[in-house]
C-alpha cells in the first residue's frame, strides 16, 4: 500500500532566459488570457531588462507559477499572476503575490496596482480575498 502523497516543495526565484518556453507553455495551459506580448522575444527582453521583474514558482524542476512585478518609478504593477491548475488552492498564488509585493516595496513602490481579467471569477475572487480593492470608477486603456 503506497504512503500518503506528499506535495512537492515549491521554490520561487527570478526567471532566467532558459525559462521562456516553459513560462509561455504554463500561460497557455493554465488558461491565462493571451496577449500579443506573449512571445519568446518579448519575454526574453523583459528578463534581460530586469531579472527580478518576472518571478517563477518551481516544483519538481517545472515552472508551476509566475508573477510579473513591474516598477516604473511611480507605481508598482502586478501582472500575469498565473498558477498551474494542479497547484491551485495550495497557497502558491498568495506566496507569489507576497514575493511580488516585497520586490516592489524594496524598489520604493508605495502604491500597487494589479491587472486582472475581469471575466475570470477565480482571479477576481483571489484578489478580493487577498485584501485588494476593486476600483470600479477606473477604466484601463491600452494600445497595441
Amino acid at each position: 500500500m503506497p504512503g500518503p502523497r506528499v506535495a512537492p516543495v515549491v521554490s520561487i526565484r527570478p526567471a532566467v532566459a532558459g525559462d521562456v518556453a516553459a513560462i509561455l507553455e504554463l500561460w497557455s495551459t493554465a488558461g491565462a488570457e493571451p496577449s500579443h506580448t506573449d512571445d519568446p522575444d518579448a519575454l526574453a527582453t523583459l528578463i534581460r531588462h530586469d531579472g527580478q521583474t518576472l518571478l517563477v514558482a518551481v516544483a519538481d524542476r517545472r515552472i508551476v507559477g509566475t508573477v510579473i512585478a513591474g516598477w516604473d518609478g511611480w507605481r508598482g504593477s502586478i501582472y500575469r499572476l498565473v498558477v498551474a491548475r494542479g497547484h491551485r488552492r495550495q497557497g502558491l498564488g498568495r506566496r507569489l503575490l507576497g514575493e511580488a509585493e516585497r520586490h516592489l516595496a524594496a524598489k520604493g513602490a508605495r502604491r500597487l496596482q494589479a491587472v486582472v481579467v475581469a471575466s475570470d471569477p477565480g482571479a477576481t475572487g483571489f484578489w478580493r480575498m487577498s485584501g485588494w480593492e476593486e476600483q470600479e470608477d477606473r477604466l484601463r486603456f491600452v494600445r497595441g
